[in-house]
């Protein structure tokens, strides 16, 4: 199509508009965070529809607005189904969408934000690490992505900040290939919850949701 460009990312959110349209925001590899507009995506039968929900990743077409792009098109990789089987990791998920979208920017690349968001969806739909391991892992690592993190030696305990300095320097790949004791698990759950009460300007209401759906854990 004329004037379109493409770009690969996932949807972070996606709000009803108008009679048959919605609003997505989308983190893309190319421009960053974007809003999309996709119109008659709520429309029976319109070829949007399946490419415009939460969790969806793969290579969108769009044609550049002055505010917003338009969404005519869609190359769907993955739209993370199973997520939707399992009332607790999809809870999760809300939230590293939420919180992708909280660090994400216009015109900025996302590439390293978009892959690691991905590969944190993907540890999801695994029986191991467990949900809450993961989360931990993801949150330390978006925090060292943006240059808010670094490992402080002096407030942890040895074995943490070995935890510590592997989330935020391995290679994306091994980033989900361990697990921990509770007792150090808890220590950097307690971590985690004090450092991203420092750098964190707002909370997460996925968040407060996901605490309370998985308080039973």
């Amino acid at each position: 199509m004329n004037g379109s460009v493409e770009a690969a990312g996932i949807v972070l959110s996606a709000m009803p508009t108008g009679e048959y349209d919605k609003r997505l925001v989308l983190l893309t590899r190319e421009y960053g965070k974007i809003t999309a507009f996709a119109r008659g995506a709520r429309r029976s039968g319109s070829a949007l529809m399946a490419a415009s929900n939460p969790f969806v990743f793969g290579t969108f077409t769009l044609i550049p607005g002055r505010d917003a792009y338009t969404l005519t098109g869609a190359s769907v990789k993955n739209y993370f189904i199973e997520l939707a089987q399992d009332q607790n990791a999809v809870y999760y998920g809300f939230y590293f969408l939420e919180l992708a979208g909280y660090y994400g920017r216009e015109n900025l690349d996302g590439t390293d934000m978009l892959n690691l968001l991905y590969l944190t969806l993907r540890a999801l739909q695994r029986e191991r690490p467990e949900n809450a391991l993961v989360r931990r892992i993801y949150e330390i690592r978006m925090m060292t992505v943006n240059g808010d993190f670094s490992p402080e030696e002096s407030a942890v305990s040895g074995s943490l900040l070995y935890v510590l300095q592997h989330i935020a320097g391995a290679p994306l790949p091994k980033l989900f290939s361990f697990e921990l004791e509770k007792d150090l698990q808890r220590e950097l759950e307690q971590y985690a919850d004090h450092y991203m009460a420092r750098v964190l300007d707002r909370r997460m209401k996925s968040l407060e949701v996901l605490k309370q759906m998985t308080s039973g854990e």
